[in-house]
């Protein structure tokens, strides 16, 4: 009966051998950046932050690796007709902070608000949100384009 335990052991001992690949990582040099377009008018706020998100970060390539800046450019058109989710009830219930740094210096602005006057920045904001806060973030972020037409000056290899 031991031998038996003892064989078992030894077989789940040779089953657990695995073979390691090696981690191959890309050089500054070597990265290639591509441009993407990206219509907001067929997307909601989320979804279109979440999505211009991963384009910035690279995890579209198979060569991603976290603490590398290996993602693409983006340009965003038509901003000013983005849709939001639930259009009414969001745009007078989310609210936008801002602090001074002195007493009383709270600013708040509806969503409404902010929108009418710089919908870029409120997709730039929503972006900045779904990266990751780390040294990389502003290099992701200047690479991000965005533009309240149709009409832009960027090259664009893909357009989704």
């Amino acid at each position: 009966m031991s031998s038996d335990l003892f064989d078992a052991f030894a077989y789940n001992l040779q089953i657990r051998i695995v073979f390691m690949q090696k981690t191959t990582l890309v050089k500054d040099k070597e990265i290639v950046r591509s441009w993407h377009q990206i219509d907001a008018s067929q997307f909601t706020l989320g979804r279109l932050a979440s999505q211009v998100a991963h384009l910035l970060s690279g995890k579209h390539k198979t060569t991603y690796s976290r603490h590398q800046d290996q993602g693409d450019f983006v340009v965003v058109v038509n901003v000013g007709k983005l849709k939001l989710s639930t259009p009414v009830k969001k745009a007078t219930a989310k609210t936008y902070f801002r602090y001074s740094g002195y007493s009383g210096g709270l600013k708040k602005e509806s969503l409404e608000v902010k929108f009418k006057k710089d919908p870029e920045g409120v997709v730039r904001h929503a972006v900045q949100g779904m990266l990751d806060s780390n040294r990389l973030r502003k290099l992701k972020l200047r690479r991000l384009k965005i533009v309240e037409g149709s009409e832009h000056k960027y090259p664009v290899n893909h357009k989704s």
